[in-house]
């Protein structure tokens, strides 16, 4: 009796397993569309109408569609390399994936380029979520103490350390395998906020006060030189290069997907219902915003609009860039927890601290969720840590631009298409492989442009990270 129970357990245990002995996935094309949307569409969304009048009509709707094409072309590459053509094993994350098509060095190289930026990417979440929240309390404030009111200023540490708290508690969700409803929250929210200010946009549009825009964008005179006008525009293009770039973490999404249909089918559909989305969303969000605020558009799309009314309206925007934050955060700091515990439980295979399982009841409907005590220790040590470097270096979005634009070529391009040319054995000199040398060129070209853009902004005295780091350290000596 007891060996047929343990027969039964054993044959039910393997059910719940994949072919590469993990827990059985469960993602599909919708999912996998929800984790994208998620990892690309952030507030920077609110940033295009800038974009735009820097551009102009044509060089900006034709610069945003490129990059679209581009970022879909790589991310299908980069979905065909999910499994080893040879043996048909799977590859977990995007450095295994070099490692199995390139070797050498390069994965080396992969990993440390995509772990900074990811690392970097959840410091700027926290930073940029907590200066929502403080949107949120300076506009009701003013809302009632009148927009004059001294009193109105705040700090972004007590909200910083509000959504480190919250991270915390979400970082304890074991895998992308459990993570999906977290991104279905959070794309509708990248939805919502970004609908507002297409809202916004088109009400002014249609009323008739739409404000003067250009074919070029942004006309040189007397406060423009032809040399500012050159750096916005690189600026922007950066910008909308970096707004639809996400196989930094498209191989850990894929990893997520049910064997069948083929994972390489079911990814390349949802990139282009995420592409498609994301492209369409920065469009009437640019587009619109652009047409409705003209060659002054600012920084932030629903700043134009007025920061003080209507006050609830934009609290509600506000509320849904919070919220957005905190499930992408949640979504990019996957592949780090991963790479870590993996690592950990390789190396300490036998150690019942890094991988036993603790089932904890949170229900009387007998809803459990599992708790493993290194998870639980490592991750919130690097959120406390993400946090305590938001605290510290307010400024860190500047480094991240920077981050970004080293990252873009390499994540984006160079690996995808390096492993493309390796997987399918294309001969150099062949049309393809000029039409994919001339691609990687193009980027390289763009990533350069972006990382020089981003060095130059950030040597200006206001704005450079050291001018403001020997601020710090000179409040410490006294």
């Amino acid at each position: 009796m007891r060996s047929l129970e343990q027969e039964m357990g054993a044959r039910k245990v393997a059910e719940e397993m994949d072919d590469d002995g993990r827990f059985k996935r469960t993602g599909t094309m919708w999912t996998a569309s929800a984790h994208i949307i998620t990892a690309i569409v952030g507030s920077g969304v609110l940033s295009l109408a800038w974009s735009m009048a820097q551009l102009g009509w044509l060089a900006g709707v034709a610069t945003l569609f490129i990059f679209s094409a581009i970022s879909l072309y790589t991310s299908s590459l980069l979905a065909d390399c999910y499994r080893d053509p040879l043996s048909g094993n799977r590859n977990h994350t995007y450095m295994k994936t070099v490692k199995t098509f390139l070797g050498g060095s390069k994965y080396m190289v992969c990993g440390l380029v995509q772990y900074i930026f990811l690392c970097g990417v959840t410091v700027n979440y926290t930073i940029t979520a907590s200066i929502s929240m403080v949107a949120i309390s300076k506009s009701n404030c003013f809302h009632k103490e009148g927009h004059g009111a001294a009193p109105c200023k705040f700090s972004n540490n007590p909200y910083m350390i509000a959504i480190g708290i919250t991270e915390i508690f979400l970082s304890q969700i074991r895998n992308f395998h459990k993570l999906s409803w977290l991104s279905v929250i959070a794309a509708i929210m990248s939805f919502s906020y970004a609908g507002i200010g297409i809202g916004l946009s088109f009400a002014q549009v249609v009323s008739g006060e739409g404000e003067k825009t250009t074919l070029t964008g942004v006309e040189i005179g007397l406060d423009l030189t032809v040399a500012d006008k050159t750096w916005r525009m690189l600026q922007a293009m950066g910008d909308m290069a970096l707004a639809v770039a996400y196989t930094f973490i498209l191989i850990e999404i894929q990893d997520t997907l049910r064997s069948s249909p083929p994972e390489n089918r079911v990814m390349k559909k949802a990139n282009v219902i995420a592409t498609s989305a994301a492209t369409t969303l920065y469009m009437l969000c640019g587009g619109l915003g652009y047409a409705a605020l003209g060659n002054h558009a600012p920084g932030n799309l629903l700043t134009g609009f007025g920061f003080y009314e209507p006050f609830w309206l934009i609290d509600l925007a506000n509320i849904f860039i919070v919220v957005h934050l905190i499930g992408a955060y949640q979504v990019v700091a996957q592949p780090v927890f991963n790479l870590v515990e993996s690592w950990a439980g390789a190396r300490w295979s036998k150690s019942k601290f890094v991988n036993e399982e603790y089932p904890l009841s949170i229900s009387k409907n007998n809803l459990a969720i599992n708790l493993n005590k290194f998870r639980l220790i490592w991750r919130s040590v690097f959120v406390v840590v993400a946090t305590l470097i938001s605290m510290a270096f307010p400024f860190f979005n500047e480094i991240l631009a920077l981050l970004g634009a080293i990252s873009y070529w390499p994540l984006t391009v160079y690996f995808p298409r390096q492993m493309h040319i390796s997987r399918n054995k294309i001969k150099r000199g062949t049309t393809k492989w000029c039409c994919l040398q001339l691609l990687n060129l193009v980027c390289l070209l763009v990533g350069l442009a972006m990382a020089v853009r981003s060095i130059r902004e950030s040597w200006h005295e206001q704005s450079f990270p050291y001018f403001q780091a020997l601020h710090i350290l000179k409040v410490i000596q006294i």
